[in-house]
């Protein structure tokens, strides 16, 4: 049994929290029912704990990373018929949440049963988010345990900032730190077969030509 519930199942109120959480529970998934209704393919939206969450337009920084590495991930997984590599507007629904990770990658037994105009994901492969001041917490924190909840196999975090890349693994349910990258390193993805490239490719314009030069040409 969870720790989290021992006190409850020790209250003599026992019956008067559960219909609470029931009631909770009732409200929050037609919350998340009207956010399917609100959402728009215009917005960068959000599922979090019963909350909706806009997100604001990203940082230069930002947009540059996660373009240039999905750039980078997508010619990879597609000349070596690996699956698919999503990027910014593609909404993943876990149990309680649903997110839209900045890239997702989905092993192509997966991704083979998507459907035409089909909106809505289950969790992939690999996710990768990069940082922003108002993303941190969540990145790092529920998206972080949730994530691992339901299996998503690697989980990279880049702070565009620091120039660096936080690669974590699932061992045993939960996320463990496989090796912080900084730039003048390498990263290889353990889910992606074959997938390295130097770090600099996500932080240095002339990096990634190079390396994009590279993935096209020795395939």
């Amino acid at each position: 049994m969870d720790n989290i519930l021992t006190p409850l199942l020790e209250s003599t109120k026992l019956q008067e929290h559960f219909v609470t959480l029931r009631e909770y529970i009732k409200e929050e998934l037609q919350k998340r029912k009207d956010f399917y209704d609100f959402v728009t393919e215009d917005m960068k939206a959000e599922f979090i704990n019963g909350e909706v969450v806009v997100h604001s337009p990203v940082a230069n920084e930002h947009e540059s990373v996660s373009s240039e590495l999905y750039t980078l991930l997508n010619i990879h997984v597609s000349l070596n018929n690996l699956g698919r590599v999503t990027h910014e507007k593609l909404m993943i629904s876990l149990t309680r949440n649903d997110y839209e990770p900045d890239i997702c990658f989905f092993k192509k037994e997966k991704a083979a049963k998507f459907k035409e105009g089909q909106k809505i994901f289950p969790a992939p492969d690999m996710v990768v988010e990069v940082l922003s001041r108002s993303t941190e917490k969540n990145d790092r924190g529920i998206k972080f345990s949730d994530y691992a909840l339901h299996g998503i196999k690697e989980y990279w975090i880049i702070d565009p900032r620091q120039k660096n890349i936080e690669k974590y693994l699932l061992k045993n349910k939960a996320y463990q730190l496989d090796e912080k990258i900084h730039n003048g390193n390498i990263v290889t993805s353990t889910i992606i077969k074959g997938f390295s490239i130097p770090a600099k490719a996500l932080f240095n314009k002339k990096a990634f030509l190079e390396t994009l030069s590279k993935l096209s040409n020795n395939q």
